[in-house]
């Protein structure tokens, strides 16, 4: 019963903060909340609830970066690509 509470505050929390965030932030919240359920779950069969959820939010929140910030690379250089196109296009 604990561990669905809290996988409900978690999602809850992570709903209300992941609007107006970067790409970046988005990501890391998200790896966060899964990270932390996952580990919880894991953590629950060893008996071990508390320490899976911190090491999974952990594990998670740096996963979530880091995909976060390959993906802000890639929209940028999709971006630049884009604003290219349009000045050659329209300068030729």
């Amino acid at each position: 019963m604990f561990v669905k509470t809290m996988m409900a505050l978690l999602l809850a929390v992570v709903m209300v903060f992941g609007y107006g965030c970067t790409e970046t932030q988005q990501s890391t919240t998200v790896g966060t909340g899964a990270g932390a359920g996952l580990g919880a779950i894991i953590g629950h069969q060893s008996g071990h609830s508390g320490e899976g959820a911190a090491i999974g939010a952990g594990v998670g929140a740096l996963g979530g970066y880091l995909y976060g910030k390959g993906k802000e690379g890639q929209d940028q250089r999709q971006e630049r690509n884009n604003q290219s196109d349009n000045y050659e296009y329209r300068y030729k």
